[in-house]
């Protein structure tokens, strides 16, 4: 399991929500089974729909 915290903070040269997605896809394809999004993303273009957003891009790049 990967935990959205430890993503953060092994990547902290991340600046946008976006950045942050394509680094959950590249995990998810990478083999990653399970997340969890145990924090809010600290970015100022982070949407309100943020948890559902991961979660799509997570079960969809690991299909």
């Amino acid at each position: 399991m990967i935990w959205l915290s430890e993503m953060l903070m092994q990547n902290q040269d991340l600046e946008s929500f976006e950045q942050l997605l394509e680094l959950v896809r590249e995990r998810a394809r990478a083999g990653e089974r399970f997340l969890s999004s145990d924090v809010r993303p600290p970015f100022p273009d982070t949407p309100m729909d943020w948890e559902e957003r991961i979660e799509a891009e997570f079960t969809s790049a690991s299909r």
